[in-house]
């Protein structure tokens, strides 16, 4: 990516736009670049195999020495996630943040051995950082994590406030409001640009507070004649708090259920963001000894996935902890987009243990960590700025956001909807959408970030659908006659033990036979050749004979 030209202002989503996951942002002035956000997003349906999915950042590189910080707007893994696997990429920068987003952080970097080499700066809200050429102040925001903030970017081309994840809950559980004040003041400064959330932009109204949910909870735990199971987000720490508030005025002590849990809720009590008292907390034999009216978990899982503790406890494949009828499970979380399946049986195989089980459609249990259209209207008045760009959201919501924006009266031919990868400058002379860069999804698969691209995933949903043939063929190098085979095997294509399997396998090999047969010496000596023309051959056979279309693998030896 080359240098912006003077006096002119890039903008470069890197991840986030048109997607939930993957939040990144480039911003550039003077040749020196402000990077915002480095999350990452876990794999949807398609993406087999794959455990993690970063951005793609590729078009900085070369430009490591240009990058004078990267700072986070809060703590979850869609915007800090992919620090471990990319800091060493971009230079290895300073990193800033808020005081629980780098306690997270610092958790993860201790997984990767990077805890004593990466440098975070905590700063506090309203506090000015200087990064030459721009000026940054986080400004406070409430969201469902604590410490959220949005920021303020001051740069000689203008004032840029990005949101971050943010709504405006009036009733936060910390007492921690979204700093509108200094909303309108950015308003009064004069504000180049905004960047704002997008992700409830179709929501009409406004967005719940935090403290609903702390009622809800409070009417159902003291009518659950058993134990309690709560699943929530780890991160989430209001919720956390709630819940264990709840548990506390309906009598029941609290056993903490899940690695991140655990982890999570042990940095926010030392960092003074929970309150719960130690003598609450029981562990595996306490809760045996209590009766089962007077025990609540709190535990990861809420969205199914298969290794997490919920999904084990509902299948009962748990080791220490197990449903009894009349027990209640609590999913105090929303259902993530994709995710719907997943979490439809994980509450079936609840039920099958006889707990009866809350959940987002029949209770009020969750609320959005996001603002909505009346909210966003608010901020829009307040900040009033030249240009806006909607961020984080799937495409119908960036395109909703600008629309909202139109309304709020920003000029149409200020406000773009952009893409990953589309650098956007800002001139005196308007906006200026550039040459899209290289960008995308890098893949990590256990140890490996970024050796399985687009061809492996493409192989993998083909095996998946299709099923594996590998065909093994024994030819002497110098007659070209068959020595050994031709033999097949077969995975999730058809059963080998089958009569009709059986008919169509021969075929199948007569149809290699025929093919050899028609080949000279000289033209079997060109082995890749071969492979292509066995593969073409096996490939008409089953597609005549059963219609099916598996990934064919030929295995020619030469002896």
């Amino acid at each position: 990516m080359s240098k912006t030209p003077p006096e002119a202002l890039r903008v470069l989503p890197l991840g986030g736009l048109g997607e939930i996951g993957l939040n990144m942002l480039a911003l550039e002035y003077a040749g020196k670049i402000l990077l915002i956000d480095c999350g990452l997003m876990f794999p949807e349906a398609y993406m087999l195999g794959i455990d993690l999915v970063l951005p793609d950042i590729s078009s900085l590189q070369g430009r490591e020495t240009d990058i004078v910080g990267l700072f986070l707007t809060h703590g979850h893994e869609d915007h800090i996630g992919a620090i471990p696997f990319l800091w060493q990429q971009l230079g290895e920068p300073e990193i800033y943040g808020t005081g629980l987003t780098l306690g997270l952080l610092r958790n993860k970097l201790k997984e990767f051995e990077l805890d004593q080499r990466v440098q975070l700066v905590e700063v506090q809200p309203r506090q000015r950082v200087d990064l030459f050429p721009f000026e940054v102040e986080p400004f406070r925001v409430a969201h469902s994590i604590v410490d959220g903030a949005g920021l303020a970017v001051r740069t000689p081309a203008g004032l840029v406030v990005h949101t971050g994840d943010f709504k405006l809950d009036q009733t936060p559980v910390d007492g921690q409001n979204t700093d509108l004040a200094r909303l309108a003041e950015f308003g009064e400064e004069g504000v180049l640009l905004l960047l704002a959330d997008s992700t409830n932009v179709e929501n009409e109204g406004y967005t719940l507070s935090e403290k609903t949910v702390g009622k809800a909870l409070e009417e159902i735990i003291p009518t659950c004649p058993q134990r309690v199971v709560v699943a929530t987000f780890s991160s989430n720490i209001h919720r956390i708090q709630q819940i264990a508030d709840a548990a506390a005025k309906a009598g029941r002590k609290l056993l903490i259920n899940g690695r991140s849990m655990i982890s999570n809720i042990d940095i926010a009590r030392k960092l003074g963001y929970l309150q719960i008292d130690e003598d609450q907390f029981i562990d595996l034999r306490e809760m045996r000894q209590l009766p089962p009216k007077e025990v609540l978990i709190i535990t990861t899982g809420s969205q199914g996935e298969p290794l997490s503790a919920l999904m084990r406890i509902a299948l009962g494949d748990h080791k220490q902890i197990e449903l009894e009828p009349g027990d209640s499970v609590i999913l105090s979380s929303k259902f993530i987009p994709g995710n719907e399946k997943a979490i439809s049986d994980l509450i079936n195989n609840l039920y099958r243990r006889g707990a009866e089980v809350f959940y987002e459609k029949t209770s009020e249990i969750h609320v959005s960590g996001h603002a909505s259209r009346e909210e966003l209207k608010l901020v829009h008045n307040l900040v009033r700025p030249k240009y806006f760009v909607p961020v984080h959201g799937e495409y119908r919501h960036l395109v909703k956001h600008r629309q909202l924006a139109i309304e709020m009266g920003v000029a149409a031919e200020n406000t773009l909807v952009l893409e990953n990868g589309q650098p956007l400058l800002i001139t005196d002379s308007g906006l200026l959408r550039e040459e899209r860069v290289e960008t995308g999804r890098v893949f990590v698969d256990g140890k490996g970030v970024g050796d399985v691209g687009k061809m492996e995933l493409r192989d993998r949903r083909h095996l998946a659908n299709h099923g594996l043939v590998i065909l093994m063929l024994a030819i002497n190098q110098s007659t070209g006659e068959i020595v050994q085979g031709p033999d097949i095997f077969t995975k999730g294509f058809v059963p080998e033990d089958a009569a009709e399997s059986e008919e169509l396998l021969e075929d199948a090999k007569q149809a290699v036979r025929d093919l050899l047969h028609e080949h000279s010496l000289d033209a079997l000596s060109d082995w890749e050749e071969l492979r292509v023309e066995v593969r073409k051959a096996l490939r008409r056979c089953f597609n005549k004979k059963i219609a099916r279309r598996p990934l064919i693998l030929p295995v020619i030896l030469e002896l």
